[in-house]
C-alpha cells in the first residue's frame, strides 16, 4: 500500500516550522511525526504539501493509496484502523479528517460517496506550536516503547550516577561521562554517537537523538528533546531542539520550540512565565494577532535559520521567524518576523543574499550541501512574509 501524509487544516497554526517543512516533518518526542508512521506502518511515506515545498517533499501517488492526517501521532490501534480501510472508508475523528483511502488522484476526491468510520481512541494530536513542547513528554515515552521493544541498551557506564535504570537506554556508539541520569519521571533516550560530557544532570523524559552532544555540566529537565547533531549546554526545560542547531553555552531555554540551523549566543535567556503569573498570548500567523494560547508557561518559538547574539534576552511567548538575526541589549519586541535583523532598537530587512551566505557556511560546517533548492524554499519565505516586516 502507498501511504501519504498530508498537512491538513493546521499548518498555518504551526508556523514557522512549517515555513521550511511539513507538518510530517516536525519533531517531537524522539522521532518526527513521519519516522513515528513510518517506523508504525512498516513503509515509506511521501507527502501532500504546500506547493513551494514540494520538489523537497514530493507526493508519490499510485493508483491506490491511503492519505493519512500528518498532525494525528500514530498509535497501535490508530495503525490498524487505517490499515484495514478499503476503497472509499475514511476515518474521521469527529469533524476531521484523520486517513482516507482513495483510488481518485487528490483533484478528483469526493468525500460524499465516502463510509465514514469513527476514530476509536483518542489520538494525540500537534495542532499549535506549543504542542511540541506541551505534549513532548508523553510522546517520549510513546517513542521510547516503540524504539526499545526487544532491544537491549548499552551497559550504563562506570561513573555515571542513575535512578530508574530500566527507563534508561543507551544507543551504539553513544557516550555518557560521570553525569547523573534520573528516569523516575519518564525515560531517557541517549542516541546513536550522541556524547553526554561530564558533569550533566538530567531529568525524564529525555531524548538526546544521534550525534547530537550535552555539554559540559549542562542541566536538562523534564520533557526535553534534543534533535541531530545538536550541541546543547546550560539549562534547559520542556523544550524540543529540531536538529542541526546549536544553544552551547550558558543561558535558559524554557518551554520553548527551536527549529533547525538555529544558534543561540552565549548567555542567553528567554522568559517562559510572565510576572503577573497571566495567560500567555502569542502570536498568530492565521490570525495575524497574538492569541490566547491557555497556558501560563510558554517560552521561544524559533523559526529556522534564526539566530541571536551573546546576553540576548527574549519575552515570554515570542515569536521568531526564519532566517532571523537577533543581537543588541534590552528585550526585543516579542514577534519579530522572517528575514529580520536587528534587536530592541529596532529592525531592518535581513536581505536573502547576506542570509544565505550565512546558511552556505553554517550547513557546510556540518557537510550538508545549502542546495537551489534551499534556496527558492528561502526566497519564497521571504517574498510571502514582507508584509510582516511592514508592520
Amino acid at each position: 500500500m502507498n501511504y501519504i501524509l498530508f498537512d491538513g487544516n493546521v499548518r498555518n497554526q504551526l508556523l514557522p516550522f512549517t515555513y521550511t517543512r511539513p507538518v510530517a516533518d516536525i519533531r517531537i518526542g524522539i522521532l518526527t511525526i513521519r519516522e513515528k508512521w513510518e517506523k508504525h506502518l512498516g513503509f515509506t511515506t511521501s507527502t501532500v504539501t504546500e506547493e513551494y515545498l514540494s520538489d523537497k517533499f514530493p507526493m508519490v501517488e499510485m493508483e491506490e493509496n491511503i492519505m493519512i492526517n500528518a498532525s494525528y501521532l500514530p498509535t497501535e490501534n490508530l495503525v490498524m484502523q487505517i490499515k484495514k480501510l478499503t476503497q472509499k472508508e475514511a476515518i474521521f475523528d469527529d469533524d476531521e479528517m484523520v486517513a482516507f483511502y482513495t483510488t481518485d488522484n487528490q483533484e478528483e476526491v469526493n468525500f460524499a460517496d465516502y463510509k465514514v468510520i469513527e476514530l476509536t481512541e483518542k489520538v494525540m494530536r500537534i495542532e499549535n506550536t506549543w504542542d511540541i513542547f506541551a505534549k513532548n513528554g508523553a510522546a517520549i515515552q510513546a517513542d521510547f516503547e516503540l524504539l526499545t521493544r526487544e532491544e537491549e541498551s548499552q551497559p550504563i557506564p562506570e561513573g555515571v550516577q542513575c535512578i530508574n535504570p530500566d527507563q534508561i537506554f543507551i544507543e551504539e556508539g553513544a557516550t555518557v561521562l560521570f553525569s547523573s541520569l534520573n528516569a523516575t519521571d519518564g525515560p531517557i533516550y541517549i542516541g546513536k554517537n550522541a556524547e553526554v560530557m561530564e558533569g550533566c544532570h538530567v531529568r525524564g523524559p529525555f531524548a538526546l537523538c544521534e550525534h547530537a552532544t550535552l555539554k559540559m555540566g549542562a542541566k536538562i529537565y523534564g520533557g526535553t528533546t534534543i534533535g541531530p547533531h545538536s550541541k546543547v549546554g546550560g539549562e534547559v526545560n520542556n523544550s524540543v531542539i529540531f536538529g542541526f542547531s546549536n544553544k552551547g553555552h550558558d543561558g535558559f531555554l524554557g518551554n520553548s520550540v527551536l527549529g533547525e540551523w538555529c544558534n543561540i549566543g552565549a548567555d542567553s535567556n528567554n522568559s517562559n512565565l510572565k510576572n503577573n503569573y497571566a495567560e500567555v498570548r502569542l502570536w498568530s500567523y492565521e490570525a495575524q494577532g497574538f492569541t490566547k494560547t491557555g497556558l501560563q508557561f510558554c517560552g521561544l518559538m524559533l523559526g529556522d535559520h534564526s539566530k541571536c547574539g551573546i546576553n540576548t534576552m527574549f519575552n515570554t511567548g515570542t515569536v521568531v521567524g526564519v532566517s532571523a538575526n537577533i543581537f543588541g541589549g534590552g528585550f526585543p519586541r516579542n514577534f519579530i518576523p522572517s528575514f529580520s535583523w536587528g534587536g530592541s532598537a529596532g529592525f531592518t530587512t535581513y536581505l536573502t543574499k547576506k542570509a544565505f551566505e550565512v546558511s552556505e557556511i553554517v550547513m557546510q560546517r556540518r557537510g550538508i550541501e545549502f542546495t537551489e533548492m534551499d534556496k527558492a524554499i528561502l526566497t519564497h519565505i521571504f517574498e510571502e512574509t514582507e508584509q510582516f516586516r511592514r508592520k
